[in-house]
């Protein structure tokens, strides 16, 4: 995501899924967390370009006028100061805070951003990512496959607390489609079984 075109494809990406109404995997139950929120929180390095973008789009497409707050991997010792940068003042007031990453593998850097905006007052309602890699990370007591999306939904307060552009079926249906109509290069189809080899080894759903 090094230029232009394709950050303002992602970030449009990220808003669409950001304002959906709901998605597949949402818990019918739950108020849709992605509704009213105040912070689009990027984690450094890279998610604080895609926050910066994807409020841009929210507030240009959508009128969505949410606050971008980053935070710092080294503490400012001048200036204002701290790790944390856009976080708004009102330390009494609750902000309601959504993450935005691209990939998630074990869900630790995510985890970690969610105690620092404890730290900082917030609270961290829901998490859109880029991609779904849809791989387990443990097993649990019962012999069940568990992902990091589902430990990260389990600590947020429930399902449909992380929300994902794409995931890896998507990507897998596309290239098939490609394939079955002979149009995929040879690097998609290396791409495509190296994908399924992947997904046979570390996929939560069975392929």
């Amino acid at each position: 995501m090094s230029d232009g075109t394709i950050l303002y494809t992602v970030a449009k990406a990220y808003a669409a899924t950001l304002c959906a109404a709901t998605s597949d995997d949402d818990d019918d139950s739950m108020v849709n967390p992605f509704s009213d929120f105040d912070i689009l929180f990027g984690p450094a390095y890279k998610g604080i370009s895609l926050a910066a973008c994807t409020s841009l789009v929210l507030a240009s497409m959508y009128g969505r006028d949410v606050k971008f707050a980053y935070d710092r991997k080294e503490v400012k010792d001048h200036g204002e100061g701290g790790n944390i940068v856009g976080w708004p003042s009102g330390r009494n007031q609750k902000w309601r805070v959504v993450i935005v990453d691209d990939v998630m593998t074990t869900g630790l850097a995510v985890s970690s951003t969610i105690k620092l905006v404890a730290r900082q007052g917030g609270e961290v309602v829901g998490v859109v990512q880029l991609l779904d890699r849809e791989e387990f990370s443990e097993i649990d007591e019962g012999g069940c496959k568990v992902s990091s999306v589902m430990k990260l939904e389990t600590l947020l307060g429930g399902k449909g607390k992380v929300r994902s552009v794409l995931k890896m079926r998507d990507l897998v249906q596309w290239l098939e489609e490609k394939e079955s109509q002979g149009q995929t290069t040879e690097e998609e189809k290396r791409s495509l079984r190296a994908m399924r080899e992947y997904r046979d080894i570390y996929g939560v759903l069975s392929s």
